[in-house]
């Protein structure tokens, strides 16, 4: 008896408060998501992209969380969600740095993630993940270098198929990279459709 008050008083707070933390683990907000899609395909349909799906992801959440979604138009609804990468700015490339703050640039050499839209440009072979990229041609003065800098599209080893809040997803060097399983899905997606693609990473 003694040993299990022992073993109760030593782990169950750590767990309590294990749980407490899960369960206070932010999520997609699905009003402004919505605000955000309608927004999306009224662009989509001015410029000729895709107005079957797009991208969206709102960096106001923790990189820990699902904050990547493939919005369906048709359905109004998000098709698919999973992690996504930020850049690491100043810190060192992979850590957790800035989980819960990152920090944003379009100067090239920032390491820092541009904002705003994108138009999903070529498929090509990628060093990471699935050995598959996207470029990603900027379309506002916020991501303008994101040609120069080498911002793509694509997946890396280092982001986990589900929520690991509290903790983070691994920083880069800007892009947005997501996990292999989530680009097989949306890569295949890609590849069916005649038109490009929007990305828009907002917060």
């Amino acid at each position: 008896m003694r040993r299990l008050n022992k073993f109760l008083l030593t782990f169950l707070p750590a767990f309590l408060l294990m749980v407490s933390v899960q369960a206070a683990a932010p999520h997609i907000d699905t009003a402004r998501t919505r605000e955000k899609a309608k927004q999306a395909l009224a662009f989509c349909r001015q410029k000729g992209f895709d107005t079957k799906y797009c991208i969206l992801i709102d960096m106001n959440l923790p990189s820990g969380v699902r904050r990547f979604v493939v919005w369906n138009f048709g359905k109004n609804n998000i098709l698919l969600s999973g992690l996504v990468s930020h850049g690491c700015g100043k810190m060192p490339w992979s850590g957790m740095w800035s989980k819960d703050k990152p920090e944003f640039s379009n100067a090239d050499g920032s390491h820092c993630t541009p904002l705003v839209k994108y138009k999903i440009n070529n498929r090509a072979y990628s060093a990471w993940g699935v050995h598959v990229k996207y470029y990603l041609d900027g379309l506002e003065n916020t991501n303008s270098n994101a040609l120069v800098r080498q911002i793509v599209f694509h997946s890396w080893e280092e982001v986990a198929e589900n929520d690991v809040y509290p903790f983070g997803t691994p920083e880069g060097w800007g892009c947005p990279a997501i996990s292999n399983n989530t680009m097989k899905i949306v890569d295949g997606l890609l590849c069916k459709q005649k038109k490009h693609w929007l990305m828009w990473i907002y917060c």
